[in-house]
């Protein structure tokens, strides 16, 4: 599937000539000069013309307009693909109606009645952008409740799988690991990796009442090792001061199976919650990019419209289509529009490195038809 695709319109201006004529002309060009380009219709429907002053005005704010829909679009469709990574799910093609974003451009038809053609086109233009304001809105409150979840989890696997300066403890130690009596306790050390014979060797000397031996490795990570010693209670303080002199770190800790059966509930509580807000957002988010996506090649077509009214003229006869051409098959596609388009002052059209200059509507390619490129990621 292309993901870049040209709107086109071309003038019908000959007399006598229709378009239907033009389009069998242009199909068949295109067929003989660049046989690889997807060539498709794209029937903009007769809607309220206005005055030219109303046209000018909303031919200022439909590029930017343009920029916001797409903009949304985009954001949805990348929170797709992270909710489809984070779920494990295989990416599938985004429909649109159920059909694929893809055949919905090419196969365009008007939803008269979600968008009557009567209507004034600033009504159209207005509702489609409200319409979308108010689905990126949505988005950003049900997204942030989301990651608030995702955060809270990765917050607590940090404690649990960081260094063991600050991690969370209590998965690492088991009840047998600690004494605690009336007159003795277990204190947790945190001894560098490199530093382990110098703590073995000396913390029975750190003070008189350490209790001989008592000193037990539980783990090791890529820069700390975890040790426990027992003394009396009485002299933990001044344990913990010459234990630092020494360069080791004395981790507060307090062995609760009820906290940890607390914390380990907590977890899963998170773990469900956080699935249950991805598929919901997914979901939404397939919705909502299905919406996001008909209203703006709606809005494309009043785009075309404008823009060919303001280009060639009233009553408004134009041809508009869709193209998908390769990168090198541009510059051949570009000529067979232009020959089709007829102006003689097509030169004039063009900037020294043919790319897109300002034109109508403040950002439509420079070119003696109208062009405008979209792009679906």
């Amino acid at each position: 599937m292309a993901t870049r695709y040209w709107i086109v319109s071309l003038p019908v201006q000959s007399p006598g000539t229709t378009a239907a004529a033009l389009w069998s002309r242009l199909q068949e060009s295109v067929s003989r000069h660049s046989f690889d380009t997807p060539l498709y219709r794209f029937n903009v429907p007769d809607l309220r013309v206005g005055t030219l002053d109303s046209l000018l005005a909303l031919s200022d704010d439909l590029v930017k307009s343009n920029v916001f829909i797409e903009g949304v679009s985009h954001k949805i469709r990348r929170q797709i693909e992270d909710l489809e990574r984070a779920g494990g799910v295989e990416s599938g093609a985004l429909t649109v109606d159920g059909v694929p974003v893809d055949t919905y451009l090419t196969r365009f038809v008007w939803d008269e009645g979600k968008y009557p053609t009567m209507s004034p086109l600033k009504e159209i233009v207005g509702s489609i952008q409200s319409q979308v304001a108010k689905i990126e809105d949505d988005m950003k409150v049900r997204a942030a409740e989301y990651n608030n979840v995702r955060s809270q989890l990765s917050a607590i696997n940090r404690k649990q799988s960081g260094s063991l300066a600050v991690r969370d403890l209590s998965n690492l130690v088991k009840p047998e690991d600690m004494v605690t009596s009336e007159h003795l306790v277990t204190l947790l050390a945190i001894v560098s990796k490199y530093s382990q014979k110098d703590w073995l060797s000396s913390y029975e000397s750190l003070d008189t009442f350490v209790v001989p031996r008592s000193s037990k490795k539980l783990y090791e990570d890529n820069e700390y090792a975890l040790y426990t010693v027992t003394l009396f209670a009485k002299v933990v303080d001044n344990f913990k001061v010459r234990a630092r002199e020494k360069g080791f770190q004395v981790r507060d800790f307090e062995y609760s199976p009820e906290a940890q059966e607390s914390r380990k509930q907590e977890m899963e509580k998170l773990l469900q919650e956080q699935e249950t807000m991805r598929t919901s957002l997914l979901q939404w988010c397939y919705a909502s990019y299905s919406e996001v996506f008909s209203s703006w090649m709606h809005f494309c077509a009043v785009r075309v419209f404008v823009e060919s009214i303001l280009r060639y003229g009233l009553p408004p006869s134009f041809l508009s289509a869709v193209l998908a051409p390769t990168t090198k098959s541009e510059k051949k596609v570009r000529s067979i529009l232009e020959e089709l388009c007829g102006n003689v002052h097509s030169i004039y059209w063009k900037s020294e490195d043919d790319a897109g200059v300002a034109g109508l509507g403040g950002e439509t390619e420079a070119h003696p038809y109208v062009s405008f490129t979209i792009n679906f990621v």
